[in-house]
């Protein structure tokens, strides 16, 4: 599993392709407080139930709060046959509103 910080994903994020995704696993809640812009939420105790959705994109960068929920789904979308993961953690949305990146 490809494993990079969340630095690293905020430096990525004018390069997204289109067909990428950012998926945010923390409650809907955390979500709604603010998140990063254009990424989709769902819970890290449900994302299998959109695994067979997400092998259409070509790269989903998993995150939450600080990376333990994120590498938790990013291990359950992996043994779901996932092969484009790629876990977000260093910091996770924590470090991002602490820095000030914008959030939606």
């Amino acid at each position: 599993m490809e494993n990079i910080s969340i630095d690293e994903l905020h430096d990525k994020i004018g390069n997204l392709g289109e067909n990428d995704l950012i998926l945010d696993v923390r409650s809907p809640g955390e979500f709604s407080e603010g998140h990063i812009k254009g990424a989709r939420n769902i819970s890290h105790e449900d994302v299998t139930s959109i695994a067979d959705e997400l092998k259409g994109h070509s790269t989903v960068y998993v995150h939450c709060k600080m990376g333990g929920r994120a590498k938790m789904a990013s291990e359950a979308l992996i043994g779901a046959g996932l092969t484009n993961v790629v876990c977000v953690g260093d910091g996770g949305m924590q470090r991002w509103m602490d820095l000030g990146w914008p959030t939606e």
